[in-house]
């Protein structure tokens, strides 16, 4: 007989060894969560700055981050109240005119990427979308050569939206770089799902498995995974 207690109460089902949601419900989960992240993108309004800087992406071929990935950015930023962050990757620009919507009005944006071409893009969109050009500064050249001369300590948010295969480095150098309270982010975790399929991966997948762990168990971290655009891993520097 039930206990009092206990009535009212659900209890968790218990899946056998094996278990597998049937594949109809699998496919209804899927279309749950692209409708959810379709509604979390449609919710930032994206003005002409933004969208041109997203026609070069697709042009250049580059995936730019979802607007909801680049409203988290922004949002962290401004939370952070940010004066320096670091940007590993400039792309066209879309992702550094959401983290330059967040900081401070005096902040500046240190973006680095190997394709000058693509940070002349990000150029005219930063102009476009009024920022003064003081306020970003653009270094050309592979992050790994670059990052080890930026100021230890100096920055209060690091976003990382390079090289997959580097990634364990760029955490390295984020740690050195961030001021105590300060912001990593690194975009791209989930790998269009590929890095939470039980399957064989390539090993650029092995590297973001590799880098969820590392950030989880750092006992110098304070993190979280966002289900945002592919995967927004956050992790804020005791």
């Amino acid at each position: 007989m039930q206990s009092r207690a206990g009535q009212g109460r659900r209890t968790a089902a218990v899946r056998p060894p094996g278990y597998r949601r049937p594949r109809g419900q699998e496919r209804l989960i899927t279309a749950n969560r692209q409708t959810s992240w379709a509604f979390a993108d449609a919710f930032v309004a994206e003005d002409e700055a933004l969208l041109w800087a997203r026609d070069r992406a697709i042009e250049s071929g580059l995936r730019a981050v979802s607007p909801g990935t680049g409203a988290a950015l922004r949002m962290l930023a401004a939370t952070a109240d940010a004066k320096a962050v670091a940007e590993i990757g400039t792309g066209t620009g879309v992702s550094g005119i959401h983290l330059l919507r967040g900081m401070r009005p005096d902040g500046v944006l240190t973006t680095v990427d190997p394709e000058p071409e693509r940070q002349q893009f990000a150029r005219q969109a930063f102009r476009e979308a009024g920022f003064a050009s003081n306020r970003a500064r653009f270094i050309p050249g592979r992050a790994l050569d670059v990052l080890p001369r930026l100021a230890d300590s100096g920055y209060d948010l690091v976003f990382c939206d390079g090289d997959r295969f580097e990634c364990l480095e760029y955490l390295a150098e984020s740690l050195r770089l961030l001021r105590p309270g300060g912001l990593v982010c690194f975009e791209g975790v989930f790998a269009d799902d590929r890095t939470v399929d039980s399957g064989p991966q390539p090993a650029e997948v092995v590297k973001l498995r590799e880098l969820l762990r590392a950030v989880r168990e750092s006992p110098d971290l304070v993190s979280s995974l966002l289900p945002v655009g592919d995967g927004l891993l956050c992790a804020v520097r005791r």
